[in-house]
């Protein structure tokens, strides 16, 4: 893993820009060529980056970095940010997210403004300066192919079986696919038995909310992990017990404050090294599809470079 600080150069070459026009419902679109204009005024040459599909997205991202690119922007969500991180993690192109999306979770939680403009004048001074700072990511391993790099949040519980099931469902289409998808996984919830190795420690828990966090929130401002630090080294673990139905939904809504963790059925833990393991369950990580349980993440210090 490279060293970094706050003052290391950006290299040079360009700047290579994902943008993702759905984001967000397609809100911010009419803001690219503003983003574009504020970039190159950073003195670098902007290359915008071409992809139909997620996959694309990815590979356009590899493919700019091993071309040479100086930096990497996303203009996107968290599930943007994602794909982008992939490429420029463990390596010395920096990064800078412009928050464009349904959830922005990393972007925030790393300190860009939440307002696109806002955010990508914080990213073009800091090229224009040749300013980065050293952030945490998560890396995350499992039988499902090659590791995966995560800013913000795993989840493994309830959230991440909606998930699931409103991915599988056709119909309705749009946010009321998402609250159909709750109404039936509420009426099938039962705690799972997981096994927890928290830095080589192991122990068994009955739960209904498991999640990892590298960050405080996912899902657009959920603080799930509230006291998650992305500059600490360490991972957040936060396990929601024996919920029933009614208490699960009574707790919920204080995600969004964070006050969960008071909650005497919910337990939070650190560790730099966290395997998780339970039958049936597809993880999702910075909102997106991940690995079936059982995985491993780690906590890598200094894994990304931020334009900030």
């Amino acid at each position: 893993m490279l060293a970094v600080t706050a003052h290391d150069h950006v290299p040079p070459g360009p700047v290579a820009v994902l943008a993702n026009p759905t984001a967000g419902r397609g809100r911010h679109r009419g803001l690219l060529p503003r983003i574009l204009a504020r970039l190159g005024g950073a003195g670098r040459p902007v290359e915008l980056l071409t992809a139909r599909t997620p996959a694309e997205a990815e590979a356009a991202c590899h493919a700019a970095v091993a071309g040479g690119a100086g930096a990497l922007v996303a203009v996107g969500g968290d599930g943007t940010v994602h794909r982008a991180v992939q490429a420029v993690a463990g390596t010395a192109v920096p990064f800078g997210p412009v928050p464009a999306g349904t959830g922005n979770d990393f972007a925030v939680e790393t300190g860009f403004p939440a307002d696109p403009l806002a955010a990508v004048e914080v990213i073009a001074a800091a090229l224009a300066a040749g300013r980065t700072r050293p952030v945490d990511l998560a890396r995350l391993s499992g039988s499902g192919g090659a590791d995966r790099w995560y800013g913000a949040v795993l989840a493994a519980g309830f959230d991440a079986i909606v998930n699931e099931r409103a991915n599988r469902m056709r119909w309705p289409r749009g946010p009321r696919r998402y609250d159909l998808a709750i109404l039936v996984e509420l009426a099938r919830l039962r705690p799972r038995r997981y096994r927890l190795v928290l830095d080589g420690v192991p122990q068994e828990v009955d739960a209904v909310l498991v999640a990892v966090g590298n960050a405080a929130s996912y899902g657009g401002g959920m603080r799930i992990c509230p006291d998650a630090d992305p500059t600490d080294g360490l991972l957040d673990v936060v396990v929601g017990g024996r919920f029933d139905r009614r208490t699960l939904m009574r707790v919920k809504p204080r995600i969004y404050q964070g006050t969960h963790v008071t909650h005497p059925l919910v337990r939070a833990y650190r560790a730099r090294t966290v395997e998780l393991a339970a039958e049936g369950i597809t993880t999702y990580v910075d909102g997106e599809r991940s690995f079936d349980l059982p995985v491993t993440v780690t906590a890598v210090p200094s894994a990304l470079r931020l334009l900030r």
